[in-house]
Protein backbone atom coordinates (compact mmCIF):
# COMPACT_ATOMS: atom_id res chain seq x y z
CA UNK A 1 0.00 0.00 0.00
CA UNK A 2 1.40 3.27 -1.28
CA UNK A 3 1.91 6.30 1.14
CA UNK A 4 0.27 9.64 0.98
CA UNK A 5 1.30 11.98 3.32
CA UNK A 6 -1.34 14.55 4.24
CA UNK A 7 -0.10 17.67 6.41
CA UNK A 8 -3.12 20.05 5.82
CA UNK A 9 -5.10 20.03 8.97
CA UNK A 10 -8.41 19.73 7.89
CA UNK A 11 -7.91 17.21 5.32
CA UNK A 12 -11.07 14.62 5.39
CA UNK A 13 -12.88 16.49 8.02
CA UNK A 14 -15.63 16.95 5.97
CA UNK A 15 -18.86 15.19 4.77
CA UNK A 16 -16.90 13.02 2.55
CA UNK A 17 -14.30 10.55 3.87
CA UNK A 18 -11.23 11.04 1.50
CA UNK A 19 -9.25 8.58 3.66
CA UNK A 20 -11.30 5.98 2.44
CA UNK A 21 -11.78 6.99 -0.72
CA UNK A 22 -7.61 6.71 -0.50
CA UNK A 23 -7.82 3.44 1.04
CA UNK A 24 -10.24 1.86 -1.97
CA UNK A 25 -7.34 3.12 -4.44
CA UNK A 26 -4.51 1.16 -2.65
CA UNK A 27 -2.63 4.04 -0.56
CA UNK A 28 -2.64 4.76 3.03
CA UNK A 29 -3.24 8.39 4.10
CA UNK A 30 -0.37 9.47 6.86
CA UNK A 31 -0.76 12.91 8.93
CA UNK A 32 2.03 14.95 9.24
CA UNK A 33 2.02 18.43 11.12
CA UNK A 34 0.50 21.54 9.28
CA UNK A 35 4.04 23.75 10.09
CA UNK A 36 6.02 21.39 7.51
CA UNK A 37 9.04 21.25 10.49
CA UNK A 38 11.73 19.44 8.47
CA UNK A 39 12.87 17.84 11.76
CA UNK A 40 9.53 16.07 12.26
CA UNK A 41 8.63 16.06 8.82
CA UNK A 42 11.46 13.93 7.26
CA UNK A 43 10.58 10.50 8.74
CA UNK A 44 7.29 10.38 7.19
CA UNK A 45 8.65 12.42 3.93
CA UNK A 46 10.84 9.20 3.44
CA UNK A 47 8.20 7.08 2.59
CA UNK A 48 5.70 9.47 0.89
CA UNK A 49 4.51 8.59 -2.86
CA UNK A 50 2.06 11.67 -2.66
CA UNK A 51 1.94 14.94 -0.13
CA UNK A 52 -1.00 16.58 0.10
CA UNK A 53 0.14 19.77 1.13
CA UNK A 54 -0.69 22.61 3.86
CA UNK A 55 0.60 26.03 3.91
CA UNK A 56 3.50 25.10 5.17
CA UNK A 57 6.93 25.88 3.40
CA UNK A 58 7.59 22.97 0.66
CA UNK A 59 11.30 23.41 0.11
CA UNK A 60 14.07 21.56 -1.59
CA UNK A 61 14.96 20.11 1.48
CA UNK A 62 11.82 18.94 1.69
CA UNK A 63 11.73 17.16 -1.48
CA UNK A 64 15.45 15.76 -1.00
CA UNK A 65 14.17 14.18 1.87
CA UNK A 66 11.90 12.29 0.03
CA UNK A 67 12.93 10.05 -2.49
CA UNK A 68 9.81 8.57 -3.61
CA UNK A 69 7.78 11.40 -3.81
CA UNK A 70 5.87 11.57 -7.50
CA UNK A 71 3.39 14.24 -6.91
CA UNK A 72 2.65 17.16 -4.40
CA UNK A 73 -0.97 18.73 -4.25
CA UNK A 74 -1.29 21.60 -3.05
CA UNK A 75 -4.52 21.54 -0.55
CA UNK A 76 -5.26 25.92 -1.79
CA UNK A 77 -4.80 27.71 -4.17
CA UNK A 78 -1.56 30.08 -3.34
CA UNK A 79 1.58 27.87 -4.07
CA UNK A 80 4.23 30.94 -2.90
CA UNK A 81 5.34 28.49 -0.16
CA UNK A 82 6.19 25.71 -2.94
CA UNK A 83 9.62 25.83 -4.53
CA UNK A 84 8.28 25.36 -7.98
CA UNK A 85 11.40 25.44 -9.47
CA UNK A 86 13.04 22.76 -7.21
CA UNK A 87 10.36 20.77 -8.17
CA UNK A 88 10.45 20.94 -11.75
CA UNK A 89 14.40 20.00 -11.65
CA UNK A 90 13.03 17.04 -9.51
CA UNK A 91 10.40 15.70 -11.78
CA UNK A 92 7.65 16.50 -9.06
CA UNK A 93 4.71 18.02 -10.56
CA UNK A 94 2.78 20.07 -7.92
CA UNK A 95 -1.10 20.76 -8.27
CA UNK A 96 -3.10 22.65 -6.03
CA UNK A 97 -7.18 23.41 -6.16
CA UNK A 98 -8.17 26.22 -8.33
CA UNK A 99 -11.59 27.25 -7.03
CA UNK A 100 -12.21 25.02 -4.07
CA UNK A 101 -12.76 27.97 -1.52
CA UNK A 102 -14.08 30.77 -3.65
CA UNK A 103 -17.40 30.86 -2.70
CA UNK A 104 -16.45 30.37 1.42
CA UNK A 105 -13.88 32.90 1.02
CA UNK A 106 -16.38 35.05 -1.27
CA UNK A 107 -18.78 34.99 1.42
CA UNK A 108 -16.50 35.68 4.16
CA UNK A 109 -15.18 38.89 2.38
CA UNK A 110 -18.72 40.05 2.50
CA UNK A 111 -18.86 39.40 6.59
CA UNK A 112 -16.01 40.99 7.48
CA UNK A 113 -17.32 43.88 4.87
CA UNK A 114 -20.68 44.40 7.13
CA UNK A 115 -19.22 43.91 10.80
CA UNK A 116 -16.81 47.04 9.68
CA UNK A 117 -19.45 48.96 8.28
CA UNK A 118 -21.94 48.45 11.17
CA UNK A 119 -18.98 48.08 14.06
CA UNK A 120 -20.70 44.48 14.63
CA UNK A 121 -17.77 42.82 16.91
CA UNK A 122 -17.41 46.04 18.85
CA UNK A 123 -21.55 46.26 19.15
CA UNK A 124 -21.07 42.42 21.23
CA UNK A 125 -17.94 43.32 23.45
CA UNK A 126 -20.15 46.86 24.45
CA UNK A 127 -23.07 45.17 25.01
CA UNK A 128 -21.41 42.03 27.35
CA UNK A 129 -19.44 44.89 28.97
CA UNK A 130 -23.10 46.29 29.97
CA UNK A 131 -23.06 49.35 27.24
CA UNK A 132 -25.66 49.93 25.04
CA UNK A 133 -25.38 52.87 23.36
CA UNK A 134 -24.83 52.96 19.45
CA UNK A 135 -22.31 53.63 17.10
CA UNK A 136 -23.92 54.86 13.64
CA UNK A 137 -22.71 52.86 10.57
CA UNK A 138 -23.11 52.20 6.90
CA UNK A 139 -25.06 50.57 4.60
CA UNK A 140 -23.07 48.69 2.21
CA UNK A 141 -25.80 49.20 -0.80
CA UNK A 142 -24.46 53.14 -0.17
CA UNK A 143 -20.98 52.32 -0.62
CA UNK A 144 -18.72 51.98 -4.07
CA UNK A 145 -16.75 48.99 -3.20
CA UNK A 146 -13.03 48.50 -5.14
CA UNK A 147 -12.21 45.15 -5.31
CA UNK A 148 -8.32 44.08 -6.04
CA UNK A 149 -7.65 41.29 -7.66
CA UNK A 150 -10.45 39.77 -9.83
CA UNK A 151 -10.38 35.95 -10.14
CA UNK A 152 -12.54 33.59 -8.72
CA UNK A 153 -13.41 34.86 -5.33
CA UNK A 154 -13.16 38.67 -6.77
CA UNK A 155 -15.77 38.10 -8.89
CA UNK A 156 -17.69 36.08 -6.38
CA UNK A 157 -17.85 38.68 -4.50
CA UNK A 158 -18.63 41.32 -7.14
CA UNK A 159 -21.80 38.66 -7.29
CA UNK A 160 -22.98 39.31 -3.95
CA UNK A 161 -22.29 43.19 -4.10
CA UNK A 162 -25.17 42.67 -6.80
CA UNK A 163 -27.83 41.99 -4.35
CA UNK A 164 -26.93 44.80 -1.92
CA UNK A 165 -27.10 47.41 -4.66
CA UNK A 166 -23.03 48.54 -4.67
CA UNK A 167 -21.54 50.58 -6.90
CA UNK A 168 -17.96 47.75 -7.89
CA UNK A 169 -15.34 48.57 -9.20
CA UNK A 170 -12.47 45.82 -10.20
CA UNK A 171 -8.18 46.88 -10.84
CA UNK A 172 -6.70 43.46 -12.09
CA UNK A 173 -3.60 44.09 -14.46
CA UNK A 174 -4.07 40.56 -15.94
CA UNK A 175 -8.18 40.55 -17.11
CA UNK A 176 -9.34 42.49 -19.99
CA UNK A 177 -11.85 45.95 -18.91
CA UNK A 178 -14.20 43.98 -20.98
CA UNK A 179 -14.37 40.98 -19.16
CA UNK A 180 -14.38 42.66 -15.65
CA UNK A 181 -17.23 44.55 -16.97
CA UNK A 182 -18.44 41.24 -18.44
CA UNK A 183 -18.92 40.09 -14.36
CA UNK A 184 -20.42 42.83 -13.21
CA UNK A 185 -17.89 45.74 -12.04
CA UNK A 186 -16.43 48.89 -13.28
CA UNK A 187 -12.62 47.98 -14.57
CA UNK A 188 -10.47 50.97 -13.02
CA UNK A 189 -6.58 51.36 -12.35
CA UNK A 190 -5.31 50.05 -8.78
CA UNK A 191 -4.21 53.84 -8.22
CA UNK A 192 -7.65 55.30 -8.99
CA UNK A 193 -9.89 52.32 -6.81
CA UNK A 194 -8.00 53.41 -4.15
CA UNK A 195 -8.62 56.84 -4.54
CA UNK A 196 -12.25 57.02 -5.08
CA UNK A 197 -13.84 53.53 -3.06
CA UNK A 198 -15.31 53.74 0.15
CA UNK A 199 -14.65 50.28 1.12
CA UNK A 200 -11.42 48.42 -0.34
CA UNK A 201 -11.25 44.10 -0.47
CA UNK A 202 -8.02 42.56 -0.88
CA UNK A 203 -8.02 39.03 -3.55
CA UNK A 204 -4.95 39.77 -4.99
CA UNK A 205 -1.95 36.96 -4.93
CA UNK A 206 0.92 37.54 -2.28
CA UNK A 207 3.98 38.61 -2.86
CA UNK A 208 3.91 42.03 -3.21
CA UNK A 209 2.83 44.74 -0.79
CA UNK A 210 -0.33 46.95 -2.13
CA UNK A 211 -1.59 49.00 0.71
CA UNK A 212 1.43 51.20 2.13
CA UNK A 213 2.19 54.40 3.38
CA UNK A 214 1.93 56.17 -0.30
CA UNK A 215 -1.30 54.80 -1.44
CA UNK A 216 -2.98 55.10 2.02
CA UNK A 217 -1.82 58.51 2.10
CA UNK A 218 -4.02 58.60 -1.32
CA UNK A 219 -7.41 57.35 -0.19
CA UNK A 220 -10.91 58.71 1.10
CA UNK A 221 -11.01 59.46 5.17
CA UNK A 222 -12.83 57.22 6.51
CA UNK A 223 -11.87 53.86 4.00
CA UNK A 224 -12.57 50.26 4.93
CA UNK A 225 -10.02 47.57 4.31
CA UNK A 226 -10.64 43.87 4.19
CA UNK A 227 -8.20 41.66 3.75
CA UNK A 228 -9.14 37.63 3.25
CA UNK A 229 -5.82 37.28 0.72
CA UNK A 230 -2.38 37.35 2.07
CA UNK A 231 -1.20 39.45 4.66
CA UNK A 232 2.17 40.80 2.48
CA UNK A 233 -0.08 42.84 0.90
CA UNK A 234 -0.46 45.01 3.47
CA UNK A 235 2.08 47.35 5.58
CA UNK A 236 0.90 46.37 9.46
CA UNK A 237 3.00 49.25 10.46
CA UNK A 238 1.53 51.88 8.09
CA UNK A 239 -2.38 50.68 8.67
CA UNK A 240 -1.89 50.86 12.61
CA UNK A 241 -0.83 54.78 11.87
CA UNK A 242 -3.87 54.99 9.41
CA UNK A 243 -6.57 53.65 11.26
CA UNK A 244 -4.80 55.75 14.41
CA UNK A 245 -5.32 59.51 12.54
CA UNK A 246 -8.78 58.57 10.79
CA UNK A 247 -7.43 58.05 7.17
CA UNK A 248 -8.33 54.49 7.59
CA UNK A 249 -11.78 54.10 9.74
CA UNK A 250 -11.72 50.46 10.09
CA UNK A 251 -9.31 46.70 8.80
CA UNK A 252 -10.99 43.76 8.48
CA UNK A 253 -9.09 40.42 7.81
CA UNK A 254 -8.69 36.63 7.96
CA UNK A 255 -4.64 36.65 8.28
CA UNK A 256 -1.96 38.72 10.04
CA UNK A 257 1.67 38.38 9.61
CA UNK A 258 2.62 35.26 11.06
CA UNK A 259 -0.41 33.90 11.09
CA UNK A 260 -0.88 31.71 14.22
CA UNK A 261 2.41 33.46 15.70
CA UNK A 262 0.89 37.21 14.67
CA UNK A 263 0.50 38.19 18.61
CA UNK A 264 2.62 41.20 18.31
CA UNK A 265 1.29 41.99 15.25
CA UNK A 266 0.24 46.21 15.89
CA UNK A 267 -3.04 45.95 14.19
CA UNK A 268 -3.89 43.72 17.86
CA UNK A 269 -3.38 46.80 19.83
CA UNK A 270 -6.31 47.61 22.07
CA UNK A 271 -6.53 51.29 21.40
CA UNK A 272 -7.41 49.51 17.55
CA UNK A 273 -9.75 47.05 18.71
CA UNK A 274 -13.15 49.07 17.99
CA UNK A 275 -11.80 49.57 14.29
CA UNK A 276 -9.78 45.93 13.75
CA UNK A 277 -11.87 42.42 12.82
CA UNK A 278 -9.33 39.64 12.82
CA UNK A 279 -10.73 35.94 11.92
CA UNK A 280 -8.38 33.04 12.76
CA UNK A 281 -7.61 32.53 8.71
CA UNK A 282 -11.21 30.78 8.83
CA UNK A 283 -12.09 32.14 5.57
CA UNK A 284 -11.97 28.69 3.35
CA UNK A 285 -13.39 26.67 6.31
CA UNK A 286 -16.57 25.68 5.31
CA UNK A 287 -17.38 21.82 5.05
CA UNK A 288 -18.32 22.67 1.24
CA UNK A 289 -14.48 23.98 0.59
CA UNK A 290 -12.93 21.52 2.85
CA UNK A 291 -14.74 18.92 0.94
CA UNK A 292 -13.51 20.60 -2.68
CA UNK A 293 -9.79 20.86 -1.55
CA UNK A 294 -9.80 17.55 -0.17
CA UNK A 295 -11.26 15.60 -3.24
CA UNK A 296 -9.37 17.61 -6.15
CA UNK A 297 -5.95 17.72 -4.07
CA UNK A 298 -6.58 13.52 -3.92
CA UNK A 299 -7.98 13.24 -7.16
CA UNK A 300 -4.79 14.83 -8.21
CA UNK A 301 -2.75 12.65 -6.30
CA UNK A 302 -3.87 9.59 -7.61
CA UNK A 303 -4.02 10.44 -10.95
CA UNK A 304 -0.21 10.87 -10.69
CA UNK A 305 0.18 7.64 -8.64
CA UNK A 306 -1.89 5.38 -11.36
CA UNK A 307 0.36 7.03 -14.05
CA UNK A 308 -2.31 9.97 -15.80
CA UNK A 309 -1.93 13.77 -16.05
CA UNK A 310 -3.28 15.63 -12.93
CA UNK A 311 -6.45 17.74 -13.29
CA UNK A 312 -5.08 20.83 -12.06
CA UNK A 313 -1.12 21.56 -12.37
CA UNK A 314 0.90 24.14 -11.33
CA UNK A 315 3.52 25.90 -13.64
CA UNK A 316 7.05 27.77 -12.16
CA UNK A 317 6.31 31.46 -12.35
CA UNK A 318 8.12 33.40 -15.19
Amino acid sequence: MGVILATSRSFSDGDLDLVGRARAAGHEIVRGPAHHGLTELAPLLAAAEGWIAGTGPVTDEHLAAAPNLRVVARYGVGTEAVDLEAALRRGIPVTNTPGANADAVADHAVGLMLAALRFIPDGDRRVRAGDWSVRRGRELGAATVGIVGFGRIGQGVARRLSGFGARVLAADPFLPADVIAGHGAEPVGLDELFQIADLITLHAPGGQTLVDTDRLDGIRPGTILVNTARPDLVDEEALAQALRDGRLGGYAADTLTGDTAASASPLLADDLADRVTVTPHLGAQTTQAVDNMGSMSLDDVLAVLAGTAPAHPVSPRP
